[in-house]
């Protein structure tokens, strides 16, 4: 598709969400939304678009990449409604950012060796930023500054150790973050073992996982796809244990300790 045909559809879109959001002749249920109400959805979009890219579907792929757009053109929409900002300056905004962090292809910084190095000067890059905005009032002086409080929260317990990592804040050896690891689940059987309350436990066992996330980092492990490919194995074999179960005409809810840890090892051998 060329640029022209491209701005075309893209026009169509605006025009529509325009006309979708109308104050006397636009659909109630637009209507009635806000940035609140309808950021449930473009985190469930973001979501889709990965799930069809694992699918390896290409005609899912197009068709969650449309509706993730539709978000952006939603909040784009109601921000310019309020005299905020319009979508042409969203995409001029990340336009301008792109080029200032793709120097290395433009001209104006040496090419990095590799993805590794070219990664670590977009760090610096960003770090530069936060620095500036935080220099002009517009954001705030702190190395975790700007790592978004709705990130699922192993994604988010990753990116606040490396940012706190990157000014020295962080174990030497993988080791230490082991010894870590296993003092949290000490604190974890002491508060079981002392008849904590809920509130207590749950707060040793947030330490833990924060741990657990640590020490994935200083393995060169990105907890949260270790995590999806556990949940993923987990429901495989959970699934051919269902199979197993019903070939052999046994109801799941009568099973046996011993004879779920029967399916569960012949589901893993199957594996």
């Amino acid at each position: 598709m060329s640029h022209s045909e491209a701005g075309e559809a893209l026009g169509a879109l605006l025009d529509l969400m325009e006309r979708l959001r109308d104050p006397q002749r636009g659909c109630p249920w637009d209507r009635e939304q806000t940035f609140a109400s309808i950021a449930p959805y473009t985190i469930e979009e973001a979501y889709e678009v990965r799930d069809a890219i694992e699918r390896g579907s290409p005609q899912a792929l197009r068709e969650e990449l449309g509706d993730l757009l539709f978000q952006v053109v939603f909040h784009a929409r109601m921000a310019d409604e309020r005299g905020w900002f319009g979508f042409a300056a969203v995409a001029r905004s990340i336009h301008e950012k792109l080029v200032r962090r793709h120097a290395h292809v433009l001209g104006e910084r040496e090419q990095a060796a590799d993805a590794a190095r070219q990664s670590e000067q977009w760090d610096e890059i960003k770090a530069h930023e936060r620095s500036q905005r935080a220099r002009e009032g517009a954001g705030e002086d702190s190395a975790l500054a700007d790592v978004p409080l709705a990130l699922p929260a192993l994604m988010r317990a990753m990116k606040l150790g490396r940012r706190a990592a990157r000014v020295g804040f962080d174990w030497e050896h993988p080791a230490q973050v082991r010894d870590k690891v296993l003092e949290e689940l000490g604190e974890v059987d002491a508060a079981l073992a002392g008849g904590a309350d809920p509130g207590e436990i749950a707060e040793e066992i947030g330490d833990l996982l924060f741990a657990v996330a640590n020490w994935s980092l200083h393995l060169a492990v990105d907890p949260e796809e270790a995590l999806r490919a556990a949940n993923v194995k987990f429901e495989r074999r959970f699934r051919r244990m269902e199979r197993l179960a019903r070939e052999r005409g046994a109801a799941l809810g009568t099973l046996s300790a011993a004879q779920w840890e029967a399916l569960w090892s012949e589901a893993k051998r199957q594996g």
